[in-house]
């Protein structure tokens, strides 16, 4: 899950996914794509301000 208020679209979590289940939303904010998402926690670790939490996916 992403915190919409936490994302400052930096594009990290979208450029670290290895299997492109990352895009940005109409406003611009990064949203997980439930269906092809693996839970590796790349993006996760990744998030510069900790706006993803793969467990609350």
């Amino acid at each position: 899950m992403v915190n919409k208020n936490k994302c400052i679209s930096c594009g990290a979590c979208v450029n670290s996914c290895p299997v492109n289940a990352i895009s940005f939303d109409k406003n611009g904010k990064a949203q997980i794509d439930k269906n092809l998402c693996i839970s590796c926690g790349t993006c996760q670790a990744i998030c510069p301000v900790e706006a993803i939490d793969i467990s609350k996916k």
